[in-house]
């Protein structure tokens, strides 16, 4: 696609969460003079429904489908999750932008909003996340955490659909028996009904996602599930669940999370996209945290949590790495200077490998080698 032509095009998975990041750059690039239009991509990532990304042994599994098509001109540029974007640089394509980012961290979501700290013992949490599943255990080991795999709005609709099962049940049968013969001679009849509002008017005040999430069938019911906060806020679905944002010192985010990269090759496109859509603090974030984790080569296969802040002429830098059990760690807490930040990450990655994070690292590849055989 040349660079020349009056339509932009973008490259995109298709799920939902994708589609609506794309069409907040979309929508940023979109002008009188020029049309931007998005390219759906079906990734590696998305053919794989029963196996957690982890296993395939290396990051960008929902990246190199879209990337192709901009390195093929089939595409002007490729709008990814930057945590999704390998760190290793990728010949003739240039990060063209990181945009303002969205919330960090990570929410505990319940089907009645219940702290971490008052889940049940041996309650059942969702996570298709290594670094997530090590960090819930680090603080409650005593919890069965399991996978749980799909888009986002696939993940909060197996943690609903138990509990609006179970409801819909209780009031279809309740209104049975208002409107059955099921009375005695005591006059039950004038007993208030047990629900105010009948099936039907409690089914359409349901939000869509739990609607849906009343057509499915689920294998494991979860107690609670965590997601990260920038999908489901761009999603709109934080505002239909209970929740509890995790405290980022304990669950500290993966290594760009919240954060877009668009990804072009052509240089009049990069320019034209970096002077709209580029936010400088969060790529000083960003740099931070992905050379740390460039510099340990943990990727997709160890629990590794990085976050850089910019503040002031600092940026004040947590790295926590874990083993798959929560039960080992090595952490860090750091302020870098601004002016030198890349080179000062690679110190900070550096004492944590020398301090056992490289250690953790290699067997939790092992594990990962193990686990694919």
């Amino acid at each position: 696609m040349s660079s020349r032509a009056s339509t932009l095009t973008l490259a995109t998975r298709g799920s939902d969460l994708a589609l609506r990041q794309a069409a907040t750059v979309r929508d940023a690039l979109a002008g009188r003079r020029r049309e931007v239009e998005l390219h759906e991509v079906e990734t590696a990532g998305d053919r794989i429904d029963d196996e957690l990304i982890h296993r395939l042994g290396k990051t960008g599994a929902f990246v190199h489908s879209l990337d192709e098509r901009v390195l093929a001109g089939e595409a002007d540029a490729a709008v990814h999750s930057l945590k999704d974007v390998p760190t290793e640089d990728r010949e003739g394509l240039i990060v063209a932008a990181v945009p303002e980012r969205g919330p960090a961290g990570d929410l505990l979501v319940s089907p009645d909003g219940v702290s971490l700290s008052d889940l049940s013992e041996g309650a059942t949490v969702g996570t298709s996340s290594l670094r997530r599943r090590a960090q819930l255990l680090a603080e409650r080991p005593d919890l069965d955490v399991q996978p749980l795999r799909g888009n986002v709005d696939t993940r909060v609709e197996k943690l609903l659909a138990p509990t609006l099962h179970a409801e819909h049940e209780a009031r279809v049968e309740a209104e049975e028996a208002e409107n059955g013969d099921d009375t005695d001679d005591e006059g039950d009849a004038d007993e208030e009904p047990q629900f105010e509002r009948t099936v039907e008017e409690w089914f359409s005040d349901l939000a869509e996602v739990e609607r849906r999430a009343l057509e499915r069938d689920v294998d494991t019911e979860y107690d609670a599930i965590v997601l990260a906060e920038a999908g489901m806020e761009r999603l709109g679905l934080i505002h239909h669940v209970e929740y509890e944002r995790l405290p980022p010192e304990q669950f500290v985010p993966a290594p760009g999370q919240g954060t877009l990269a668009v990804v072009a090759s052509d240089e009049a496109v990069v320019e034209r996209i970096h002077e709209t859509l580029d936010d400088p603090r969060t790529r000083v974030e960003a740099t931070v945290e992905r050379t740390i984790l460039e510099e340990l080569g943990g990727g997709c296969v160890a629990p590794i949590g990085v976050r850089a802040l910019f503040q002031g002429r600092v940026v004040t830098t947590t790295a926590r790495i874990l083993s798959p059990d929560g039960e080992e760690e090595v952490a860090d807490r750091r302020t870098l200077p601004v002016e030198n930040h890349p080179e000062a990450a690679r110190e900070m990655a550096a004492d944590l490998a020398d301090r056992g994070a490289a250690e953790l690292i290699e067997r939790a590849r092992e594990d990962a080698a193990g686990d694919s055989t």
